[in-house]
């Protein structure tokens, strides 16, 4: 059962109840099976908040390249990138709780032995539990784009986002975003390419579109089905 040293609380419903400072996501309703993995399958996978750096030797019992995502939602396409690429660890970061027990239900199913995830705000992880130097990619699949401008202030990608990312990369590291904003790739384009250090790698008008690269995701399907471009922005350390 998840068991949490820090400022996350969670009700009889098994909701996040500690302030969240990024984003604001509405839980939903927890399946029975969900609600099962909650309790019987966090041990083993999930890591707990602590203000201590990770040691991933230790958390993987290897020295595998380490690939973050932040916010994987139900976990589909980070459960399938995972078990496609067994010589990598994976780390999953997610606040919305079933989300969280539908990806440690999946990983149970599959008997994934190379992902771990953590319920917590990602730039709180980022903060105190992730060293610097560490990952090989980080991976933000479709975040909320916060569409009106009086919201754009709660976008996760700003400046000192950005900067938290390339201090927790290691040389040649990857940063990786996607969005159907034509608004938000362009924002972040700009945040990004501000970071000295950082190189633009994406290969079409400094985005790119490529179905080989990742899987494609819920909100990815959504984006399609109302004619949204898909942006890919690639930057490296």
């Amino acid at each position: 059962m998840i068991k949490n040293n820090n400022t996350s609380k969670y009700d009889e419903k098994y909701l996040i109840t500690h302030k969240i400072r990024s984003f604001v996501r509405h839980q939903g309703r927890i399946t029975k099976k969900q609600k099962y993995a909650l309790t019987n399958q966090w041990e083993g996978v999930g890591i707990d908040f602590i203000k201590k750096p990770c040691v991933f030797k230790k958390i993987f019992n290897n020295l595998n390249m380490v690939i973050m995502e932040i916010g994987f939602g139900m976990g589909t396409s980070l459960i399938s990138t995972a078990i496609k690429n067994p010589e990598k660890n994976f780390l999953g970061i997610e606040v919305y709780t079933p989300g969280i027990g539908s990806c440690l239900s999946s990983i149970k199913a599959n008997n994934i032995k190379n992902l771990k995830i953590i319920h917590h705000d990602a730039i709180e992880v980022l903060d105190f539990m992730i060293p610097d130097n560490s990952l090989s990619t980080i991976q933000l699949f479709f975040p909320d784009p916060w569409y009106k401008k009086k919201h754009n202030k709660r976008r996760i990608v700003k400046i000192t986002f950005a900067e938290k990312i390339y201090s927790k990369l290691i040389p040649k590291g990857i940063f990786h975003m996607a969005t159907d904003c034509d608004q938000y790739a362009k924002y972040a384009l700009n945040i990004f390419s501000i970071i000295k250090g950082f190189n633009n790698i994406s290969n079409i008008n400094n985005h790119m579109s490529n179905k080989e690269i990742r899987p494609e995701t819920k909100f990815e399907k959504r984006g399609k089905k109302l004619c949204h471009n898909i942006h890919d922005l690639i930057f490296k350390k």
